[in-house]
C-alpha cells in the first residue's frame, strides 16, 4: 500500500497519481519549484499533483484561468495573442506559462489549454485538440517547449486525462544526453 493510499481514499486515477508523485519526488530532488496554468484541465494537474503528501516543497501555485479575461488579468497573456490566435495556441500557451513563471517566482511553469468538448471544436481545431507549453525561470524566452496533441476524441474525461498526463510529463526534469 503506498503512502497516499495509507493517508486515505485516492481521489484521481493511479496512472496520474503516479505520474505526479515521480514529478514531485524528481523536482524536490533537484530543488525546483513548480507552477501549472490550466485551462481544459480545469485543475487536474494541480489536484494531482497536491495528492501527494510533501508536495508543498515542490508545487508553488496552481492558475485555473478558464476564461479568456481571466487568462488576461490572472497570467498577463495579451488580448492581441487571444484575438489574433485563440486560446486553443501555441501563442497562448507561451503567454500563459511566461505568466505564471513571472507571477509565481517558481523555476518552471507548464500551461495546458486546449478543447475537451463535447463542444467547441472546429475543423481547425477538432475537440481534443490540447496545447502545452513549458517555460523555465532564466532560460531564453526561445527555448520555451510548446507543443500542440490532437487526442482522439473518446470523451472529455479522456482527453482531460490525457492532457493531464502530458503535463505531468513535461514537469519532470530533462536527463542529459548520456
Amino acid at each position: 500500500m503506498t503512502e497516499v493510499e495509507n493517508a486515505g481514499t485516492v481521489l484521481l486515477p493511479e496512472e496520474l497519481v503516479s505520474l505526479a508523485r515521480r514529478v514531485i519526488e524528481a523536482n524536490k530532488a533537484i530543488g525546483r519549484r513548480i507552477v501549472v496554468a490550466e485551462s481544459c484541465t480545469g485543475g487536474l494537474v494541480s489536484a494531482a499533483l497536491t495528492e501527494i503528501p510533501g508536495s508543498s516543497a515542490v508545487f508553488e501555485a496552481g492558475i485555473v484561468t478558464y476564461s479568456n479575461a481571466q487568462k488576461m488579468a490572472l497570467l498577463g497573456v495579451s488580448e492581441d495573442v487571444l484575438d489574433t490566435f485563440g486560446a486553443v495556441s501555441i501563442a497562448t500557451a507561451w503567454a500563459m506559462a511566461q505568466g505564471a513563471l513571472k507571477r509565481s517566482g517558481a523555476d518552471i511553469a507548464v500551461s495546458i489549454t486546449g478543447i475537451a468538448g463535447p463542444d467547441g471544436g472546429s475543423e481547425m481545431k477538432p475537440v481534443g485538440t490540447v496545447v502545452f507549453a513549458r517555460a523555465e525561470q532564466d532560460c531564453d524566452s526561445e527555448n520555451v517547449v510548446a507543443d500542440l496533441r490532437r487526442f482522439d476524441n473518446e470523451g472529455r474525461a479522456k482527453i482531460r486525462l490525457q492532457a493531464a498526463l502530458c503535463a505531468l510529463e513535461l514537469l519532470l526534469p530533462e536527463v542529459p544526453d548520456a
